[in-house]
């Protein structure tokens, strides 16, 4: 039977629209959005409440040091990677990580992919100007093309039901692959047939070698293996399109509570996390598990003050706290926004972004990371945590399953030579295959210290 919302549930749904919202295109043509919007809200869900509800669950166990996050996935996706090939490479790639995360920290690992919506980003600026010429700035596919022409840069609503079809479909191969056996453990030589031979996917071969002997074990004490053949797959976008996310909330038939149907997992950026703001507002009204990006200016009472907004009551699982700090600050700045969201007492689930703190400039123009400072910044978490005796709940990459060149040093020694060999990146650099591995390897060993 059907549950009927409460009127001011379904007002309050709208209060957005009154708020200050940042980072939203300005489309030419409002009547043509209305009508792709009210298209949305009659489209499927993506998503449903009940597997929301169970990441939340996950989630409130990696706050507690019960479970660990993996969260990985494209800076930004596009329409023209969002093929087969692409999403099981990613897939595979966070079913690696989590296999060494899994066997060397004996924790159960939560998986979940920066894909299947996160075809919107931010900017600094709301113009890009080359040589004299200023058109808007490239907000990712789900708002205008990357091609720095008139026509491509002009913010088009019709590519938001581009960004539902591909998630739609990206979300359906995902569950395909998680629940067909492709995630099954005994498959972990498999995962690794194609990369070229080099140190972390040697590594990566004796751990699958050992995770082979314990199976082997396990088949001779008589384990039922059919619960490995399967894994829960969450997935994940940035909440930065306010009129796209409104329009794939939907009235949980059971509950009768708003759920956001378009990802598992929403998350606030660093751009969008005004106290007053659209997105906190509309995030606040959807019961799905949430997470907001905190940079290095951001004080302990701003995280109280979101906790009251976005998790008042203290529902664990229902807040991650994700962290984005730099490599050269994340010491000094993080201890005292981590003991004054603890002095509070209401549970948040900690997360490490060590990306978006370490972008630099290379000389030769490319913007990249150095993988040391990257993995710098995760020690730098793990070491305040583990001073202040709270739990580093997880990790939040971006990555790619492909041998790219976009991101400095690893054991291939990508240097500032080799960026143009393979960036294919039309924002933010990426981790690539191997330099996963061996941040998961890493990280590994951190989990074990702790």
């Amino acid at each position: 039977m059907s549950i009927e919302a409460p009127a001011e549930v379904l007002a309050g749904l709208d209060h957005w629209r009154q708020l200050p919202a940042a980072q939203q295109p300005t489309w030419p043509d409002r009547s043509a959005l209305d009508a792709v919007l009210a298209e949305l809200r009659e489209r499927p869900p993506l998503v449903f409440a009940g597997e929301a509800d169970a990441l939340r669950a996950k989630l409130a166990a990696a706050g507690r040091g019960e479970a660990f996050l993996l969260q990985g996935g494209d800076c930004a996706e596009t329409f023209k990677e969002s093929t087969a090939d692409h999403i099981r490479n990613k897939i595979r790639t966070i079913l690696q990580m989590a296999a060494v995360l899994t066997y060397g920290a004996s924790l159960p690992v939560i998986k979940m992919g920066r894909m299947a919506g996160q075809y919107a980003k931010p900017r600094s600026s709301d113009v890009e100007t080359r040589d004299g010429v200023s058109l808007p700035a490239y907000r990712g596919d789900a708002v205008n093309g990357h091609p720095f022409t008139a026509a491509d840069r002009a913010p088009d609503p019709q590519r938001l039901l581009g960004a539902y079809t591909r998630s739609a479909s990206t979300i359906n191969l995902i569950r395909a692959f998680t629940n067909g056996g492709y995630a099954d453990l005994r498959l972990v030589h498999d995962w690794n047939r194609g990369f070229t031979s080099n140190p972390a996917y040697a590594r990566y071969e004796v751990l699958a070698a050992e995770i082979d002997r314990a199976m082997r074990f396990m088949a001779a004490c008589g384990v039922d293996f059919d619960a490995l053949r399967t894994v829960d797959f969450y997935s994940s976008h940035e909440a930065l399109l306010l009129d796209y996310e409104s329009a794939m909330t939907r009235i949980d038939s059971r509950s009768g509570i708003p759920y956001n149907t378009s990802a598992h997992f929403l998350w606030i950026g660093e751009r969008t996390r005004q106290l007053d703001g659209a997105h906190v507002d509309l995030l606040s009204r959807v019961h799905n598990p949430l997470g907001v990006k905190l940079g290095p200016t951001t004080t302990g009472e701003d995280a109280v003050r979101l906790m009251d907004k976005l998790n008042p009551d203290g529902e664990p699982g229902r807040l991650t706290f994700v962290t984005r700090m730099g490599a050269r600050t994340v010491r000094e700045a993080l201890p005292a926004l981590v003991e004054r969201v603890t002095s509070d007492g209401r549970p948040v689930t900690w997360v490490c972004d060590p990306m978006h703190g370490n972008t630099i400039t290379s000389p030769s123009g490319y913007k990249t990371r150095e993988f040391a400072t990257v993995l710098d910044e995760v020690h730098g978490f793990f070491e305040v945590h583990q001073a202040l005796g709270t739990v580093p709940g997880g990790l939040h990459v971006e990555l790619t399953g492909d041998d790219v060149t976009e991101v400095l040093g690893g054991s291939e020694k990508v240097d500032e030579a080799s960026l143009a060999r393979r960036y294919e990146t039309l924002v933010d650099p990426r981790l690539n295959h191997q330099q996963s591995l061996e941040m998961a390897f890493d990280v590994a060993e951190m989990l074990r210290a702790h």
